[in-house]
């Protein structure tokens, strides 16, 4: 089995520490770090996402896959900027105002990650302006709103309305989701997009972005 097929194996059994040993190994035998992301990371997370659509895998299955691809990523993630490798976008993420959970955005993060996203994450309970700033600060394309309380909802309908003011609107994709939100909601807030799953945010960012 190659270096490749190793780390790409290593990510879907969420063995984080066969994932950075592959990693290394791979680099060691002048394997291109974008190489390691395209070839092994993005559809190994890709096929994570799968197994979750499918209940094949559940969510302590998914963080562990997110955790290797994360101790791969610390070591591709200096060398991918050294080489100047452009990602897929560039997200800023983060839960919204009031809300302090983070499992779910926690999981969005990784799976943008390995799906070829630069991911700016901001953590939870996270204030609009912070948002605005990220987006100003780190020239991203792409916001995704994390919520999983009903009363935190309208801090996303805020949030978007903050960029409007500060003349961003139209320079940034706003994607939302979490357990009460509906594609409904996100509509009536003006989102651009509604994630029902982790698996299913990548999908939609990368169609946000080529769009």
């Amino acid at each position: 089995m190659s270096e490749l097929e190793q780390l790409h194996q290593a990510v879907i059994d969420g063995e984080w520490k066969s994932a950075a040993a592959a990693t290394q190994a791979a680099i060691a035998t002048g394997v291109a770090p974008l190489t390691l992301v395209t070839e092994s990371l993005v559809p190994a997370m890709d096929e994570v996402g799968r197994r979750f659509e499918c209940e094949d895998y559940f969510v302590p299955e998914m963080l562990l896959s997110a955790r290797a691809m994360k101790a791969s990523m610390e070591i591709l993630r200096p060398l991918l900027a050294a080489s100047g490798s452009k990602p897929v976008g560039r997200v800023v993420i983060g839960t919204v105002k009031g809300d302090l959970h983070d499992i779910g955005k926690n999981l969005v993060s990784s799976m943008l990650e390995g799906g070829g996203f630069e991911v700016i994450d901001l953590g939870a309970d996270v204030s609009p302006q912070r948002f605005v700033e990220a987006v100003t600060t780190n020239d991203a394309n792409l916001v995704a709103l994390s919520a999983l309380l009903t009363v935190t909802m309208t801090a996303m309908k805020t949030t978007i309305e903050a960029f409007r003011t500060a003349g961003l609107r139209e320079k940034v994709k706003i994607m939302v989701g979490g357990a009460p939100v509906t594609q409904q909601y996100a509509d009536a807030i003006g989102a651009d997009g509604y994630g029902e799953s982790a698996a299913g945010a990548v999908a939609l960012a990368r169609k946000l972005v080529a769009a």
